[in-house]
């Protein structure tokens, strides 16, 4: 037999020879016509050995593979698909039952035959109930695979105060969470699903299996938005993950509106809430912030067996309620909202009232000092602007650009350019779209004033961008006055820490492209 790799060239050179009893007398004959004496040569015959073999060490300069590299993985032979099936479908049911004799021979590599042992009942030397009481789920273990990827199952089975225990109970953790544990510990696979993400990235942070963790907190990142932000924040508190509590607050103060308004905000705990009515950067309106703490209420007073009172949502609220800064409202907003809420002492309505209209202010339990919110960025396309008798005009038709940013910014709105011909008013309907589905979008006017300054038109809500993907900006203006327009467009800006690419979209029908145009300016916090 000789082996060879895939190109013909062999490291080592196995060869056997089967010698058959036909060849054997074979070579016995030919012996005898030499001269040797036929007792010689039935003696000499009848020792030979039936198999010899002998290796050959070929020089290369190749570096030694591993079975993984010789054999990588790929669906098994027809004749073995069907084995292979089963023993996956058994791995996922829980079935100690292995029918072959020989599984072993199906996998080439360590890793796929590990992987075979993976909530499987053959050989297993532990059982762990896994679950809250009512809920739990028996699963197979094996100590040596466990204790090589974690410490703590090391120290539980191997080290100084080991118990030979065969089942254990784990409480405190999901059985699906569990489950992906060990499916990382003994196939090196991470399957995460946003339901069961969190419940993983406890387990993997009880258990000490940091790669798992770093898989779930990227996991958490790249699925981070305005609706599960402030969850995560809590989360990411809990779990002592800097990095990802950082990007909770990017989301959150750039969202914050949206953040407020979901339905993971009243599931936060109490030290979240006042962090986040803490924020100098929260970019809402205070009603906003107002009307999210009073839903938040009413979910805690349901969570403490509460009825839904107006004095137990102020109880459960506490101090925190003076870190809204009512104050800062805008009169028509306090008026028929937080001064109507009935959340407010007939002294605290009456003394906010004051502070609005009198010349000498009282004092306030509110904060009344403004948050900070985000000042945005404007990234500028043109290098120059014109305008001409016959040109920028709108008839209905789409200007539209495409634009990639290297990191995550929230697209507030756009900077367009206005009348060239005196004052004048637009209607415009702005619109973002990736990959043909529609981000957000608003329809608006502004009123330019005849210069060659650039107009805000703003989004309802920011809308997140990722970065290294194309995003399409498009506007439909209507307007009888001709505009102005940039020229000398640039195919690249950098805007403060963000570099901004730019191309031509095909959505655009009124001349609209990188070296000229409208949408001058993407309005963004970063």
């Amino acid at each position: 037999i000789l082996m060879v790799d895939e190109k013909g060239k062999n490291m080592k050179c196995l060869t056997f020879f089967l010698m058959l009893p036909e060849t054997v007398k074979n070579r016995s004959k030919k012996s005898s016509k030499k001269g040797n004496s036929s007792s010689s040569s039935s003696s000499s015959s009848s020792k030979l050995p039936p198999v010899c073999y002998e290796i050959i060490t070929l020089k290369t300069k190749k570096k030694k593979k591993m079975a993984a590299d010789i054999f990588p993985r790929k669906k098994p032979a027809n004749t073995n698909t069907t084995a292979v099936q089963q023993y996956h479908q058994q791995n996922l049911n829980n079935n100690n039952t292995i029918p072959a004799p020989n599984w072993q021979g199906l996998y080439p590599t360590i890793r796929e035959r590990n992987a075979v042992m993976f909530n499987n009942d053959l050989m297993a030397d532990v059982h762990f109930v896994v679950g809250p009481p009512g809920g739990t789920q028996r699963l197979p273990g094996h100590k040596y695979v466990l204790a090589v990827g974690s410490s703590v199952f090391h120290a539980m089975f191997y080290g100084e105060l080991a118990e030979d225990k065969d089942e254990i109970r784990i409480p405190d953790v999901e059985p699906a969470a569990f489950l992906a544990m060990l499916k990382y510990i003994y196939c090196d696979e991470i399957d995460l699903a946003a339901d069961t993400v969190l419940a993983t990235l406890y387990a993997a942070k009880k258990y000490i299996v940091p790669h798992l963790a770093r898989a779930c907190v990227n996991f958490l990142e790249t699925s981070l938005s305005a609706k599960n932000a402030c969850v995560l924040l809590s989360q990411s508190c809990l779990f002592e993950e800097p990095d990802l509590t950082q990007r909770c607050w990017e989301v959150i103060d750039a969202q914050a509106e949206l953040a407020l308004k979901s339905e993971g905000f009243c599931d936060i705990d109490f030290q979240t809430l006042e962090s986040i009515l803490r924020r100098e950067t929260l970019n809402a309106k205070e009603i906003v912030v107002f009307e999210a703490a009073l839903n938040w209420a009413e979910v805690e007073c349901q969570r403490q067996e509460l009825t839904a009172t107006i004095e137990n949502k102020r109880k459960v609220l506490g101090k925190a309620l003076y870190l809204i800064r009512i104050p800062t409202m805008a009169l028509d907003d306090f008026a028929n909202g937080a001064a109507q809420s009935g959340i407010l002492t007939l002294n605290e309505t009456n003394d906010i009232f004051l502070w609005y209209t009198a010349a000498k202010k009282p004092e306030l339990q509110f904060v009344s000092k403004p948050r900070k919110g985000l000042v945005p960025q404007r990234c500028h396309r043109f290098q120059s602007c014109a305008y001409r008798s016959n040109q920028w005009r709108y008839r209905g038709r789409c200007d539209s650009i495409q634009f990639a940013v290297d990191k995550r910014v929230f697209i507030a709105g756009f900077g367009l350019y206005g009348s060239s011909c005196g004052s004048a008013e637009y209607s415009a309907k702005i619109e973002l779209k990736r990959q043909g589905v529609i981000l957000g979008q608003n329809l608006s006017k502004y009123f330019s004033d005849g210069s060659s300054n650039t107009f805000p038109v703003w989004f309802e809500y920011p809308v997140q961008i990722e970065p290294d993907t194309f995003y399409t900006a498009s506007v439909i203006l209507d307007g009888n006055e001709l505009s102005y327009f940039g020229q000398e467009g640039m195919t690249e800006v950098q805007c403060g820490k963000v570099t901004v690419q730019f191309q031509c979209s095909s959505d655009s029908t009124n001349g609209t492209g990188v070296q000229g145009g409208q949408i001058p300016e993407l309005i963004f916090y970063a």
